[in-house]
């Protein structure tokens, strides 16, 4: 069997640097004449590399959430600590860098990164120079040459309002929140809100008035809205809500419970995310389930291919989510 040190003999290069050229280091300092050398003499010897965890060093991983996104939404940091934990697994080294470190504390010799949250076009550019293999969790950022993993919100929202008109609901709002333009910081439609505006208004079922929007998802903002349309509406409520977050869900609820309107009798919900306290609400929220284990392996999956095969074509990959149903919605086939 070829070892190492039949490699490093033939080629006339160091043990380690055989090993390292083998093994992909990317930090290794050498020109691409001796890696080439060096895998040619490995490929002559019938070298096979023993199957086990690749290693790959020095990855940053971009979290730019501040810490009170972070509070108000926990989705954020389940994927945070998902994928460091997976990445130790994996023998993966990422060196994180907070939002409030500022992109230049990225180290200029890092061999790929991954990054979660809003980066401006200055600082994907700054992260371009450094290094083409780039993955953005639950965001999609220069799609030409980046890849993404992202929860499919397009299909979960349009399934929740298939959902309730198969239950024989009429009229279906929404709960969302604004995003917001990284550059300029001017609030604009989430993807959430967009694909229910469109789905409702390509079927002439589309009511301004029973689209609410608020600027953060938050359970506070959830109750204040919940609670302003109850005052505004009265008996004229939705049959039904789509939620853009859990969060936002949750406020809500608490607010329908005060005024002592009957979930589902009444007003019905559905949201996304499944956080952990969705179970435990009254009554307990029906909510899509988005995979945050998969989200995460997904990523590393790309930055492993992009830095092991030198993949170049992005891709964008999208995780479906589960319906969980719960107490918020009728069961299925059960009279609204």
């Amino acid at each position: 069997m070829t070892t190492i040190r039949d490699i490093a003999q033939k080629s006339g290069f160091s043990i380690a640097t055989v090993s390292r050229v083998l093994n992909n280091d990317m930090n290794l300092s050498v020109s691409e004449e001796t890696r080439d050398k060096i895998k040619a003499v490995a490929e002559g010897l019938g070298y096979k590399k023993k199957q086990g965890i690749t290693q790959l060093n020095n990855i940053a991983f971009l979290y730019w959430i501040s810490n009170e996104e972070e509070l108000e939404d926990v989705f954020f940091k389940g994927i945070r600590t998902e994928i460091e934990k997976q990445a130790k697994q994996r023998k993966i080294e990422l060196v994180r860098y907070h939002i409030d470190d500022g992109i230049e504390k990225v180290d200029k010799n890092s061999t790929g990164f991954i990054a979660i949250g809003k980066l401006t076009e200055r600082e994907i550019k700054y992260l371009e120079e450094i290094t083409p293999h780039g993955v953005f969790l639950n965001t999609r950022r220069d799609p030409q040459n980046l890849d993404s993993v992202l929860p499919d919100l397009k299909f979960m929202t349009e399934y929740m309002i298939r959902f309730f008109e198969g239950l024989g609901y009429n009229r279906i709002g929404f709960i969302g929140a604004d995003d917001y333009d990284v550059e300029t910081n001017e609030p604009i439609p989430q993807l959430r809100e967009i694909t229910f505006r469109n789905y409702q208004r390509e079927r002439n079922k589309l009511r301004e008035e029973d689209i609410l929007i608020v600027p953060a998802s938050t359970v506070k903002n959830g109750y204040k809205v919940a609670m302003k349309a109850i005052e505004e509406m009265g008996d004229n409520l939705p049959e039904a809500f789509c939620v853009a977050t859990d969060p936002l869900a949750i406020g809500a609820l608490q607010a329908f419970n005060e005024m002592q309107i009957p979930i589902p009798q009444r007003v019905a919900f559905f949201s996304i995310n499944n956080i952990s306290v969705t179970k435990y609400v009254s009554p307990p929220l029906t909510t899509f389930h988005i995979d945050i284990p998969t989200l995460c392996e997904t990523g590393l999956d790309l930055i492993e291919e992009r830095l092991t095969k030198n993949r170049t074509t992005a891709k964008t990959v999208y995780i479906q989510g589960k319906p969980i149903f719960r107490k918020s919605t009728p069961s299925i086939g059960e009279e609204k």
